[in-house]
Formats: structure tokens, sequence, C-alpha cells
């Protein structure tokens, strides 16, 4: 960490930069205080070098990082289009000498543009490129995508950010897993029932309808984050953490995933949130909010139910659901232990289903276990055990800027998972273009539709 990066962000005054990159980068040098960097930002916006230094320093003191600003060695901004050829080129030709990270904080398309423009004389050696999801917008354009970017760089340069395969996620899930011995012999389809990824929210838009109108929820939530979290719980063990075994072994559990029984009409659900209350606040029906156009069909909740064929995981059943502006916040694993094979006739009581759970921000793990004793020895209930794990996705975008950083493309995605992604949930998507799942309602604040939400004791439900 000795050597001084240049970490220039492209898209700097737009949301995603102030709401999480530079609060994590904030975070991260008041956590790690040797290192140091050069941070440029570029933008259309016409913003001065002052100007654009006042919003980082703004950022850093609501942080609580103050003195973590003098980690920072220059802040100059650049208002240029950082899409056009010429306007790249500018940007990469303007910093100083040194290692240079390319953060592209702007829509995938653009972002696109922007690496199509450049050719590979125009990149420093052992620069960087960072970009967010979604990575193209179906298998095809995916892979266009990809031979973009390995013209310009190799893979282990390109970090496709899913801030979901954060280190500590990741790690906690791998750690619990292999290095139990408890867990580990059980990890597979003769003990597993069924495994349900959830990610819920109570928040509604926050004023995202330019993007999430044309994603919803199947594409902004389950094609990248929850596909990738279920890789990292499906996965083969590797030989070890380094970037090419983890991702050998994710990316070969993406090749193996089917729609369940290839029937996306039967096994995919979705809906959109009316009005009501949700998180505390008053929703207004999806299609009267702001920048919405109706005649989308926008999902605000999705459901799919997958299998990995292999070996290990035949038969069971992997459940992922997110969706907004729902009853409870609700972000976690759930793995879901079979019966065991025999029970000894007189034990009585319903300890019900025994499950595995990862939280996800912050971290924490949950085992199940059935005891008896109390006033009556025979009678079975339900325990369990729990350890913390940490502050998990809160800190995500700062172990991904770490990692970026320093050339750590472990946990990112490689080219090969995000065309895999795209193919696994395009029979849903023509399933719901041809209009063969309706789209049902739900009101804000409600646990979605009756009868097909994924609870903690009960798994997908059937149409």
């Amino acid at each position: 960490m000795g050597d001084v990066s240049t970490l220039v962000i492209i898209g700097a005054s737009g949301d995603l930069t102030e709401r999480l990159l530079l609060p994590a980068l904030a975070d991260l040098l008041k956590t790690e205080p040797s290192r140091r960097l050069h941070l440029v930002g570029v933008g259309r916006t016409e913003l001065t070098d002052a100007q654009w230094r006042r919003r980082v320093r703004a950022v850093f003191r609501d942080a609580d990082a103050d003195d973590a600003f003098a980690s920072i060695s220059s802040t100059p901004y650049l208002a240029v289009d950082a899409t056009s050829a010429t306007g790249i080129r500018t940007v990469v030709r303007s910093v100083p000498e040194g290692r240079l990270v390319l953060y592209f904080a702007v829509p995938p398309a653009a972002a696109a543009a922007a690496c199509a423009a450049l050719s590979p004389s125009d990149l420093p050696e052992g620069t960087v490129l960072a970009l967010e999801k979604p990575f193209g917008e179906d298998a095809a354009s995916a892979q266009q995508l990809n031979e973009v970017l390995l013209r310009l760089l190799p893979e282990e340069q390109v970090f496709r950010v899913d801030h979901f395969r954060g280190r500590s996620t990741v790690l906690d899930v791998l750690g619990v897993r292999f290095a139990n011995r408890l867990l580990e012999p059980i990890w597979s389809a003769e003990h597993i029932e069924r495994v349900d990824i959830v990610f819920d929210e109570t928040l509604g838009l926050e004023g995202r309808a330019g993007f999430y109108d044309h994603a919803g929820a199947l594409i902004d939530m389950i094609q990248s984050h929850l596909l990738q979290v279920m890789a990292v719980v499906a996965m083969e063990p590797p030989a070890s953490l380094a970037e090419t075994d983890v991702r050998d072994a994710t990316s070969a559990v993406l090749r193996a995933t089917r729609v369940w029984e290839d029937n996306a009409v039967r096994f995919s659900r979705r809906a959109r949130y009316t009005v009501g209350t949700a998180g505390g606040e008053q929703m207004p029906d999806y299609v009267d909010e702001p920048g919405v156009d109706p005649s989308r069909e926008t999902e605000t909740l999705a459901q799919v139910t997958l299998e990995v064929r292999n070996s290990r995981w035949a038969g069971v059943p992997f459940t992922l659901r997110s969706g907004k502006a729902l009853a409870t916040k609700r972000a976690e694993i759930q793995i879901v232990l079979r019966p065991v094979r025999h029970l000894p006739v007189g034990f009585t009581g319903e300890p019900g289903p025994l499950s595995i759970r990862f939280s996800l921000g912050p971290d924490r793990v949950s085992v199940d276990i059935a005891v008896n004793g109390g006033e009556d020895p025979f009678v079975l209930h339900r325990s369990t055990l729990e350890a913390d794990l940490g502050l998990g996705s809160q800190a995500a975008y700062m172990e991904v800027l770490a990692a970026i950083l320093d050339g750590d493309a472990a946990m990112s995605v490689r080219g090969d998972a995000a065309v895999e992604c795209w193919r696994i949930i395009q029979p849903i998507r023509d399933a719901w273009h041809r209009g063969d799942v309706p789209l049902e309602d739900y009101p804000a604040g409600s646990d979605g539709p009756d009868g097909w939400n994924v609870t903690p004791d009960a798994g997908p439900t059937d149409r």
C-alpha cells in the first residue's frame, strides 16, 4: 500500500458517488491511514476544483474522517464527457503517473461506450477498470462488453463490481461452511432440503425511477446480486481463496444453474406495490411514482426457483426473492435442513424445520438445533445458536474499493459469470414478456401477495 494510486471516478457528480463511493473511501482511508492516493473527479456537470474538493471534504466530515482527507494527495475535477473518445483520452492523459484505477460510476451503457472508445495504447500499464452492474442487457451484450474489455486489459484487471460479493460476506459464508466439522459434511442434497436467498426492503424507489423502472427487481437484484450469493453458497470447495480458484468455483455453479424443471411460468412470480405505508412512509401506487411508465409493467417484487444441476445439489430448490416497499426488512441466506431419518418413538413436540441462516448486514450466523429438557424431557423444541460475524454489507463498498486499489479480483464478477447470470434469467424474462406470468399487486407495507412469499419456516409455494 506504499505506492500512490490514482482513483478516477467517472460520474463524480452523481448520486452513486456521493451516497456510496465517497463515504466508502472516507471509511477506507480512516481504517487504513497508510494508504495514499490521488482522487480525480470526472463528470459532465461544471464544477471547479475547489467546488469538487469541498464536496469531498463534506462527505469525509460527515463520515467522521476529517483526518483521513490528508491521505489524498490531490483532488482535481475534469468537466468532460468521458463516454466520447476525446473525453476519455483527456481523462487518462491528465492523471499523474502511477497505478491508474478508472471507476465508472455511470450507467452501464455509458461505461461500455467509454471503454469502446479506448485502445490498449491509451492505458498505462497496470490500469484497472471498475464497472457497476448490470453488465450488459442480456447474454449477447454482456459477451460483447467482455470482448471490448479484454481487448484493453487482462481479465484480472477488470472489476465488475458487485458489493454483495464484498470480501467479508463471501469469507463469512466460506469460513462457517469449510472450517467447521459439523457443517462441512452436510453441505449437499443429502442433508439440505432447500435454500432461500431473500433481500426484502421496506424502502421504495428513493428517486431511482430512471434506472429501476427499466430494470425491476429481477434485473436489479436477482440477476446480479442474489445469483452471485447463490454461487458462493453452492460452490465446490476451492483449493485456495485466490482469485482463480474462487471464481472458477462460483462460475461452475452458474453454468449448472437452470430454472426449476425448466418451467419459468410455474416457478417465477412478479408483483408491484400499490398504495400503503412501508418503513414508516406513505407510499403511492408504484405506477404513480415520478418517472414511472406504467406500460412497462415493471415488477417491484420478484421470486424465482432455480436448481443447480450437479451431483451435490440435485433435487434442492434454490429460491431467490427480492422486493421493495415490504413490511419487513430481511436480508438473509436460509439453508433448511432435511428431517432426521429416524426419531426414536417416545419423543414429542414440534421443533419445526431446522435451518442455518446467514443474515447480511450486519453479518450473523444462526444454527437451529432440536433439544429436549425442561418440565418434560420427552418434549422436543427448537433452540438457536448465534454468532456475530462483523459489519458485513455495511462496509461492502469500502471492501470493494480496497480490493480494486489492491488489485485483488477474487471477489469481483468474472466475465463468463456475468454472461451466465443473464442466460439463467432469460427464460423468465421471455415468459414475463409474453404475459404468461401475471403481474400481481401487493399493498406497500405488506408481506407481498398472499400465498407466495418465502417465510423462515416455509419454502416456495407452487402454483
